[in-house]
């Protein structure tokens, strides 16, 4: 593939914040991406966009980038290792992309990859790929994720499936409860009100909202009958109330060791399949004590996301530490492209689940979709409701039917 012309233009993501897009032309088409941006952050990220400013992005990419790679060649996977290299050499050799930013780069290589892949980024890497991944929805939220002073300090209660048989019926699943929570939400919201990521925020305690989860499982299995369960997972995403040693939630100020022995409680009163950044980026120990109370026996995924910031050395040292079984994949975490398939690769490597994830402030790509089929993911936390998260879930209903006819062809 012979590049003809590369634009970047600013968007604006889904909590209205500007972001970049970038379309690629080449010899064989035309294929455009754009990057995602999360509000709550790992300070082990790689900066978004140079001083905070996405119009420099654009700018770096219209003038100076698309005039460096016009009629650059691609012809495989492996190419995308030298144009890195070449970035890094070029213009931005800092360890976290402070110049260029890492939504600039993987917006670019994601274009870039589905121009090369025309499209079929799962089959050009993987065409025997026959599986989908599983889907992980918010369903109700608080944290960064809403600006309400009375929301739940979790930002997260999800749903996932990991028995359903195929990904549109835990997909389904997902949405179905999530709008049996409306009805029910209403006794406590006059008006319902959502998070960043399309989850319903009630004022309510921990308790109370997983109580109120189960039920509404309960009474969607009881009415639909379906073969398969039906699991709650909530990403804690401890930083957010975490200082000076301490955890301040509303109600309640908690040590650590305190804080720990409340999740592991609430994990085993409650049956939490999933569990992710339960305690601050840092605490590996704090993650190992978690892991290790709550998987003998039985299948509880401690997820790291601050922790490891989608970065393979971190991975490796929680891995060391026996911190998790799981780990989240977000590319704009590490800003390169073969940065992001190492990090899935070492997961593999170890027997962790990788779980591939959207942002908070999402966009309507859904390159995260592709990827999850072309490297067998077990798990994609991509959201229920909203079209930034309907759009990962469309796209993997596509994906399957084309599985599906490749296989009967």
């Amino acid at each position: 593939m012979i590049i003809k012309s590369i634009k970047a233009r600013k968007i604006l993501n889904s909590r209205k914040e500007a972001t970049i897009e970038i379309e690629v032309k080449s010899g064989e088409g035309y294929a455009k991406a754009s990057a995602p941006s999360g509000a709550s952050k790992s300070s082990k990220e790689v900066v978004a966009f140079p001083d905070n400013n996405v119009d420099n992005a654009v700018e770096f990419v219209n003038n100076t980038l698309a005039k460096e790679l016009e009629n650059y060649s691609l012809k495989n996977f492996d190419d995308f290792y030298d144009l890195e290299n070449e970035i890094i050499k070029k213009y931005d050799p800092t360890s976290r992309l402070e110049k260029i930013g890492g939504n600039t780069v993987i917006a670019l290589e994601f274009a870039l990859l589905h121009a090369l892949a025309k499209g079929r980024i799962w089959y050009f890497i993987n065409p025997n790929a026959k599986s989908l991944p599983r889907p992980l929805g918010n369903c109700i939220g608080g944290g960064k994720h809403v600006n309400k002073e009375n929301a739940p300090e979790f930002q997260e209660f999800l749903l996932i499936s990991l028995d359903a048989r195929s990904f549109d019926r835990a997909a389904n699943a997902n949405a179905t409860i999530h709008k049996m929570l409306k009805k029910k939400l209403k006794k406590f919201l006059t008006k319902p009100k959502l998070t960043d990521e399309g989850a319903w925020c009630p004022e309510l305690k921990t308790e109370e909202i997983l109580d109120i989860l189960q039920e509404t499982i309960k009474e969607y299995k009881e009415k639909s009958k379906v073969d398969f369960d039906v699991r709650i997972g909530i990403d804690v995403a401890a930083n957010s109330f975490f200082k000076n040693g301490k955890y301040f939630y509303k109600d309640k100020t908690l040590s650590r060791n305190e804080h720990i022995s409340y999740l592991i409680d609430l994990a085993k009163k409650y049956k939490l399949t999933y569990l992710e950044d339960p305690v601050e980026e840092n605490d590996f120990s704090g993650y190992a004590k978690i892991k290790k109370e709550l998987v003998q026996g039985r299948t509880c995924l401690i997820c790291g996301d601050d922790l490891t910031a989608t970065n393979p050395e971190l991975i490796k040292k929680a891995v060391q530490m026996k911190a998790i079984n799981s780990v989240i994949i977000k590319p704009n975490q590490v800003g390169f492209l073969t940065k992001t398939i190492e990090a899935i690769e070492v997961a593999k490597k170890f027997g962790l689940n990788a779980v591939i994830s959207h942002r908070s402030g999402e966009t309507l790509d859904a390159t995260i979709s592709q990827l999850a089929v072309a490297y067998s993911l077990p798990i994609i936390k991509c959201g229920i409701f909203g079209k930034e998260r309907e759009a990962k879930i469309k796209e993997l209903l596509r994906i399957g039917k084309e599985i599906k006819a490749l296989r009967q062809s």
